[in-house]
C-alpha cells in the first residue's frame, strides 16, 4: 500500500512538473507577431536579420534578391520620430553582406561578408565576420576590417552577437564535424578573444543550430534550429536560459511565434523585451469568393506577408519575467 501511494505521489509530481513546463513555455505567447516596417521593406524581394542601435534611432537589416544571391546591408534612421527611406549602408553594396550587429556603444558594427581580404579584389571568399567603426553616432563608418583569428577560419562564420562582458557568440559551419552548423562562443579574456568553443548539447545538436542572439547579461540565448522533432516546420526559434548548472535544455518558442515556414534571425530590444525576427510565413489568400481583377491579383501577390522573408516583432516580456 505504501509503495502504491509513493508511486501516486511521484506520478502527480511528474504531471505537475510537465504541466508547469508547458505553462512556462506557452503562457507567454498571447501576442501575435506583427509585421515590422512592412511598407518600407516590401520594396525588396526579401529582407532578413535586424539590429537596432543602442539609442534606438538606427536600424540595419539585410535586403536580398528573389533567389538570395544578391545581398546588401540597408540602413534606416529615425528622424523626427519617423523612419527614413532605406539606403544601402556606406560599407555595403558591392559584396555579399548580411547579418549586422551593433556593439553596445553604437560605435562599432559587426557584420558578415564573403568579400575578399584584399578590398581591391572582387573575387568572393568564405564568409567571415567583419566590423566597421565610427568616432561618433553621427560620423561616417570606417572601411571594413576583418575580425581575424581565432574567430574567423577557413570555414564560414556567421551571425555575431556580443554579451556585455565581451564574450562573442556566432555560428560556424565546420564541414569536418559530423554536426551541421553550430553555435560557438569566444570568451573575451585579457583583452583578446580566446579559441572558440561549441556551446553544449543542450543548445547544439547533430542538426543545424544558427542565428544566436545572446542577452547582454548572457542570461538567455535565442537561436534558430532546423527541422527538430518538436518544430512546427522548417526552421524554428528556441530559447535556453543560463543557470548555475549551465544552459537549460532549449525550448521551442511555441506556435504563436513559430510558423510552419522558416522563422529565424532573432534580435531582442532588451529595453522593451521586443523580439524581432525574420519569417517566411505565408498569408496569401489562395481561395477566392469571386474572380480577382488584375489589380486585386497583383495586390495579393505583392502584399508583405506573401511568403517572402519579412521582419516581424512580438513582445516576449511575459516570458522573460517568469
Amino acid at each position: 500500500m505504501a509503495f502504491s501511494i509513493l508511486l501516486q505521489i511521484l506520478y502527480m509530481k511528474f504531471i505537475y512538473t510537465i504541466g508547469i513546463s508547458l505553462i512556462s513555455l506557452f503562457s507567454f505567447s498571447q501576442e501575435t507577431p506583427e509585421l515590422f516596417l512592412a511598407e518600407l521593406t516590401k520594396q525588396f524581394p526579401n529582407v532578413r536579420d535586424f539590429t537596432l542601435s543602442p539609442n534606438g534611432k538606427e536600424i540595419l537589416f539585410t535586403a536580398q534578391s528573389v533567389m538570395g544571391n544578391l545581398s546588401a546591408i540597408v540602413s534606416v534612421k529615425k528622424e523626427n520620430n519617423i523612419w527614413s527611406q532605406p539606403e544601402i549602408a556606406s560599407f555595403s553594396g558591392m559584396h555579399f553582406d548580411l547579418e549586422p550587429y551593433f556593439a553596445s556603444n553604437g560605435l562599432t558594427l559587426y557584420f558578415v561578408s564573403s568579400r575578399p581580404l584584399d578590398q581591391s579584389q572582387i573575387q568572393q571568399k568564405d564568409f567571415d565576420i567583419w566590423f566597421v567603426e565610427r568616432a561618433t553616432l553621427d560620423a561616417a563608418w570606417s572601411e571594413p576590417k576583418n575580425i581575424g583569428s581565432p574567430i574567423n577560419t577557413e570555414d564560414g562564420e556567421f551571425y555575431p552577437s556580443i554579451a556585455n562582458n565581451g564574450d562573442f557568440y556566432f555560428t560556424r559551419d565546420n564541414p569536418d564535424l559530423k554536426t551541421k552548423d553550430d553555435i560557438y562562443i569566444s570568451v573575451y579574456e585579457n583583452n583578446r578573444y580566446q579559441k572558440p568553443k561549441k556551446l553544449p548539447m543542450s543548445i547544439n545538436t547533430e542538426g543545424y543550430e544558427y542565428n544566436a542572439f545572446i542577452a547582454p547579461d548572457a542570461s538567455y540565448i535565442i537561436f534558430g534550429s532546423y527541422n527538430r522533432k518538436d518544430g512546427f516546420g522548417s526552421g524554428d526559434l528556441y530559447i535556453s536560459f543560463q543557470t548555475e548548472d549551465g544552459w537549460t535544455p532549449a525550448e521551442n518558442l511555441g506556435a504563436n511565434i513559430n510558423s510552419n515556414k522558416m522563422d529565424y534571425c532573432p534580435f531582442v530590444d532588451t529595453k522593451t523585451n521586443t523580439l524581432y525576427f525574420t519569417s517566411k510565413r505565408d498569408h496569401t489568400k489562395v481561395q477566392q469568393e469571386k474572380a480577382l481583377t488584375t489589380e486585386e491579383f497583383i495586390s495579393e501577390l505583392h502584399k508583405a506577408d506573401n511568403g517572402s522573408s519579412r521582419l516581424y516583432q512580438v513582445s516576449i516580456d511575459a516570458l522573460l519575467k517568469q
